[in-house]
């Protein structure tokens, strides 16, 4: 069961939100093993150790924290990451039922973006937001304003705001301001001023909190149902950790490259998957020390001259490529290379799957996979999907890396396995077939290949949501849609976007990416018998680690 979260977040950081933070923490743990952490302190933080005082899931500071603030202001996206990663660690450890997130503190340092870090922090940990602004030297209207103004920031973000706490609120105030902020449609609770910052005035600020809002309502305001945003790194984390749950193994050819040995290093420090890696141990594991990896060593290393494994490879891939008259000699050459024998290793069930591409191009690390894995039972093409992950959802765009010109039969083989590929990572399909002509509205050759795709689609899957053609506007937007494909249920809500040919697919992934900010991660390669997975030449350490995630995943 996934545990209950709350994110306390406040405009300001101060005027009554360790009141609020204290009181929810009594509340939750009147019903729940609840844990504190905290995302984001500075080494002077005082205020933690007097919450974890009030909790019962036995955490100390150490886990119960994030990162030290200066780190965050250094590089808040790469803190994003750490703080996801910090905050499941925490929730292993405890096994607790709910987990209270207080955001940043005041501070000296005016950082205009501290808000905005919240919001994301609180989408990324998947946490509905309680938010607590102070009524203090601002007058009714300047109340609503800035109320209204951080809702808007938290949903922005992706966040649902589940109530309201108004602190520094004189008890005569309390009704009107109550009726100012209805027209919210949440919970508001209003607090009197109390000075509450470290162990001395705790009792009274317990006292205060309960004395104005009733437990049953804070609970009550926790238990709605909301649909969790998917940030990029909870995604990636999500990876993670579906990885971990049944470990797989998977082959690493490029065990010469830095960034393979890197990624391989942070996964099996934290035993996610299994690795071979293909090279000279000695060599690699020298290499390893001189970049400061320590965990190297867990990986089992398969050197390419090891004759109890050349041996029967040889003889297998024989077998496999009889048809072409493949003799051991020109066997033996074809396994020199690295990718053909890491391949052959999955072919022989030493692994699971296999990631390539840091070095080589696309085309050998496919080769050698449709030569000797081959494609699934009943698929007759392969093709290469990314996982895109954007500020609040993950979409799946395909095909953008194999395919140049495919036809109705072959895109709609595609939009299969590309719903195959978006139900295996837990989002529910719904695919849009793209075109230049949205349900008719333009006509020509290319839009009759996308029309019949679609029709083919929509016979070999009749349940699964589908629109097509469609403009990509039309599918991502539901304001276009309800313009442009006015009454239809999938139109402006295509998680799943097929592109005609591999020109306008991969230009059209590089082009979110890029001007969006969206995670692009891939390409998965659909289809194969066994899962292979390419890399960009440019991946960067955790594109790799995030490959080798969803590869094992795909094993699974």
């Amino acid at each position: 069961m996934t545990a209950t979260r709350v994110y306390i977040a406040s405009p300001e950081g101060a005027n009554g939100r360790n009141v609020v933070a204290y009181g929810v923490l009594n509340a939750l743990t009147s019903k729940y093993k609840t844990m504190v952490f905290r995302p984001a302190v500075s080494n002077h933080d005082d205020f933690t150790p007097v919450l974890l005082s009030a909790s019962n899931a036995g955490l100390g500071v150490a886990l119960s924290t994030g990162l030290d603030i200066h780190k965050v202001r250094a590089d808040k996206e790469t803190a994003r990451g750490d703080i996801v990663g910090a905050f499941n660690d925490a929730l292993d450890v405890s096994r607790a039922d709910a987990a209270l997130i207080v955001g940043t503190d005041k501070s000296h340092v005016n950082d205009p973006t501290t808000y905005e870090f919240n919001a994301n922090v609180a989408a990324d940990l998947q946490a509905g937001v309680f938010l607590t602004i102070a009524t203090i030297d601002r007058w009714p209207h300047e109340l609503d304003e800035t109320v209204k103004l951080s809702i808007e920031g938290m949903e922005a973000a992706g966040n649902k705001v589940l109530g309201i706490f108004v602190t520094g609120c004189e008890p005569r105030h309390a009704v009107s301001v109550k009726e100012a902020l209805a027209k919210y449609g949440l919970p508001v609770w209003t607090l009197p001023q109390v000075s509450f910052t470290d162990e001395s005035n705790k009792n009274l600020a317990l006292e205060t909190f309960r004395k104005y809002v009733p437990t049953e309502e804070v609970l009550a305001a926790l238990d709605v149902d909301a649909e969790a945003p998917i940030t990029p790194y909870a995604f990636q984390f999500g990876l993670l950790g579906k990885a971990k749950t049944n470990k797989k193994t998977i082959v690493l050819p490029e065990g010469e490259e830095d960034r393979i040995i890197k990624a391989a290093n942070y996964l099996l420090e934290r035993e996610i998957v299994n690795l071979i890696i293909v090279g000279d141990k000695d060599a690699i594991l020298a290499r390893g020390k001189e970049l400061g990896l320590d965990y190297l060593d867990r990986a089992r290393f398969q050197a390419m001259d090891d004759e109890n494994i050349l041996n029967p490879m040889v003889a297998k891939l024989c077998e496999l490529r009889a048809k072409k008259g493949m003799t051991e000699e020109q066997a033996r050459q074809q396994l020199a290379d690295a990718s053909y024998f890491g391949t052959m290793l999955v072919v022989m069930g030493y692994a699971d799957g296999l990631v390539s591409g840091s070095i080589n191009s696309t085309a050998n690390t496919v080769r050698p996979a449709l030569q000797v894995i081959k494609t699934k039972p009943g698929q007759k093409l392969v093709s290469g999907a990314f996982l895109m992950c954007f500020k609040n959802h993950v979409a799946v765009f395909a095909d953008c890396a194999i395919n140049l010109n495919p036809d109705a039969e072959q895109l709609s083989e595609i939009a299969l396995q590309s719903a195959e590929t978006a139900r295996a990572f837990g989002i529910d399909p719904k695919v849009g077939m793209l075109s230049y002509s949205t349900l008719g509205s333009g006509k020509g050759p290319d839009v009759d290949v996308v029309e019949e795709a679609t029709r083919l689609l929509k016979e070999k899957a009749p349940d699964l949501p589908v629109v097509g053609s469609i403009q990509f506007d039309a599918a991502w937007s539901p304001t276009v849609a309800a313009t442009k494909a006015k009454g239809n249920d999938v139109a402006g809500h295509v998680n799943v976007f097929v592109f005609p040919d591999l020109c306008a697919g991969n230009i059209g992934y590089k082009a979110v990416q890029r001007s969006s900010g969206a995670l692009a991660i891939g390409p998965v390669l659909q289809g194969l018998n066994k899962p292979v997975n390419d890399l960009s030449r440019g991946a960067l350490v955790q594109d790799i680690i995030n490959t080798i995630a969803l590869t094992a995943i795909e094993a699974q």
